[in-house]
């Protein structure tokens, strides 16, 4: 069973969740017309923790905008080994963009999108909780995480947050494509060398910490609980696009207690439905926040995995990594999911972990956890199967 601090904590969690619930609900639908297109990434009561460009223990941090016409935005996770790295011409990190320019001898790493979690309704990508999460993932899985910023409902309903998730993908896509160029891949009609691409307005469009560091060819979703549908998502569509994704390759996923539902209950939707953290209920509502009315159906493709005639075909999804916990209602569809991926041959190992909740590698007052640290270092040893240079040396 879990802990005492942790059912104590269950029920306070609870009580502001559902108090946020209902006063989304409560809010006016001309309130919400007037933002739904631009958005909102964070509620005004979440705890958030500022981005730092230079390396607190071990990451570096910053945010960035990336879309004029929604909230959209990105916070990246730079560990720092790209500093400490044994290459001649390594580039000593003073707390300003790496030069992208020219023949430079940086340090790549893989990159890791990251999709928070909170319903479709709450978190951040900036929240104290998931910035811990992600440097502890940026560090021990040695990437660079993208922590991607969605749009919330009710505010924008689907597909907003699942468009924003493709939109963050794209734009590595874009900016691998700039850091060719900058690299002196490009050619101007006079026969000069590119050194620089720029907007209208003479801003360098070039991200300099992926175009030094970013191997997009190396590329990781993960998704923690309603950001795993999101992952799920992108990865499906990754794999629909083929090579016109290149040079960004998906090569695996992690899905952390994926926010799944159906109309026909699991045998734990139905023991569990009042389990810790989020209930049936609750996660109910939150479905009605996020569907449109005229789309509501728990067997919406972006809600249950599991029914037939989702493109593309199982067997072309990436590797997946799925995280399940004891106490979770959610659990039995998720580890379906993941038998149905094996059963079509993709490796898709399943974490189950013993007397935790949803959330329990991820939440802020779970995170130092032996639970948690032992979930956060079998997550990183998968991983490192499909972003190693040298091939499959790992074993999990």
């Amino acid at each position: 069973m879990p802990s005492l601090a942790v059912k104590l904590y269950s029920i306070f969690f609870k009580l502001s969740k559902k108090h946020l619930l209902y006063n989304l609900r409560t809010q006016t639908r001309s309130s919400l017309q007037n933002t739904k297109t631009f958005g909102t990434t964070c509620r005004p009561d979440e705890s958030v923790a500022a981005s730092n460009p230079t390396f607190i223990d071990g990451v570096a941090t910053k945010d960035i905008h990336v879309d004029p016409f929604s909230s959209l935005s990105l916070r990246i996770f730079l560990p720092d080994t790209v500093v400490n790295s044994s290459l001649a011409n390594a580039h000593v990190y003073k707390g300003y963009s790496p030069v992208t320019a020219g023949k430079n001898s940086y340090k790549k790493l893989p990159v890791m999108l990251q999709f928070h979690g909170g319903g479709f309704v709450s978190g951040s990508n900036v929240s104290v909780a998931n910035d811990a999460f992600c440097r502890r993932t940026a560090k021990l899985c040695d990437v660079i995480v993208v922590a991607v910023g969605y749009r919330l409902a009710p505010e924008s309903r689907y597909p907003a947050s699942f468009e924003d998730g493709l939109k963050a993908l794209n734009w590595i896509k874009k900016q691998a494509n700039l850091a060719q160029l900058g690299n002196g891949n490009g050619k101007r009609l006079d026969g000069k060398r590119d050194k620089h691409v720029f907007d209208e307005f003479g801003v360098s469009m070039l991200e300099p910490w992926l175009a030094a560091h970013g191997d997009p060819s190396r590329c990781v979703l993960l998704g923690v609980s309603s950001g795993a549908n999101i992952a799920d998502y992108v990865a499906r569509k990754a794999v629909e696009a083929g090579k016109l994704l290149d040079p960004v390759k998906v090569v695996a996923q992690v899905l952390m207690y994926p926010f799944f539902i159906g109309s026909v209950p699991t045998n734990s939707e139905i023991k569990l439905s009042n389990s810790y953290i989020y209930d049936k209920a609750m996660c109910l509502q939150a479905w009605k926040l996020f569907l449109p009315e005229e789309e509501f159906d728990l067997d919406h493709p972006v809600a249950n995995p599991l029914i037939p005639g989702r493109e593309p075909p199982l067997k072309n999804m990436p590797p997946t990594l799925t995280v399940v916990a004891q106490h979770d209602w959610m659990r039995d569809r998720a580890i379906t999911y993941s038998e149905e991926l094996r059963k079509v041959n993709v490796d898709a190992p399943l974490l189950d972990y013993k007397d935790a909740v949803h959330e329990f590698a991820t939440l802020d007052i779970l995170l130092q956890t032996p639970q948690a640290l032992a979930c956060a270092e079998d997550i990183a040893i998968w991983v490192k199967k499909y972003i190693s240079l040298r091939g499959h040396e790992f074993s999990y």
